[in-house]
């Protein structure tokens, strides 16, 4: 499958690592461009591109940067891109890191609000895993204790696709519903970060509630505040 990655961060470049592994053919951009991306293309085999290079690059397109970068991708991106094409957004709001977003702060669902900005439907995944869990954790299909991730989005056969990505990559693939139900999966909420397995998964997207959300993206965002000062 050809894959187009928008943003080396940690996400991006582990998902670049293990789709080259199993036999992908990747492209990865970031904003500055691919000259700065030449030692993690030589690394990982993928092929350093621009951001517009990146979005028409193949089947699947991920987007995985931050929240407040968004905004900033160019305008008009996947216009011209098939409809057929899958883009999935890794992406998580941080106030303390992407300042405040009035829409999100006022209940909009975070991947929503990206599918808006960027003109097209999206697949919310691999956001509530650390990069340490989804390049080390993998496991064969029936391992007990399976790591398992939720994907959530519309249309279904995109979602289907994704679905697919990630049992390849050596996790259960939990089907979480359309895009207005992966608010489920955003910081804080219960299956965040946790590496359950597929009954444990499941039991979290049930257990987590919308009332609470401020609650759960607090907590995340105490977390990463304190993460960000003890790298002081």
């Amino acid at each position: 499958m050809k894959i187009g990655i928008i943003g080396a961060g940690l996400i991006g470049g582990t998902l670049a690592r293990r789709w080259t592994q199993l036999g992908h053919e990747v492209s990865i951009a970031n904003s500055r461009g691919p000259d700065t991306l030449r030692e993690l293309a030589k690394e990982t085999g993928a092929k350093a591109v621009t951001v517009e290079e990146a979005a028409k690059a193949g089947e699947v397109v991920v987007v995985t940067i931050p929240q407040k970068a968004v905004p900033d991708l160019p305008k008009g991106l996947f216009a011209n891109v098939p409809k057929d094409v899958v883009i999935i957004d890794t992406g998580n709001y941080y106030p303390v890191r992407d300042g405040s977003i009035p829409e999100l702060e006022n209940g909009k669902v975070e991947s929503e609000w990206v599918a808006s900005l960027i003109g097209r439907p999206v697949i919310k995944a691999f956001n509530n895993i650390y990069f340490s869990s989804l390049a080390e954790k993998g496991t064969p299909k029936g391992t007990p204790g399976r790591v398992a991730l939720p994907i959530a989005g519309d249309p279904p056969e995109h979602r289907a696709k994704v679905l697919q990505l990630v049992e390849e990559l050596g996790f259960d693939a939990i089907d979480a519903g359309s895009l207005a139900d992966s608010w489920r999966q955003q910081p804080g909420t219960p299956v965040y970060t946790h590496d359950l397995d597929a009954a444990g998964v499941k039991k979290a997207l049930a257990e987590a509630e919308r009332s609470r959300l401020p609650e759960y993206r607090q907590k995340a965002d105490d977390s990463l505040k304190a993460f960000f000062a003890s790298q002081k």
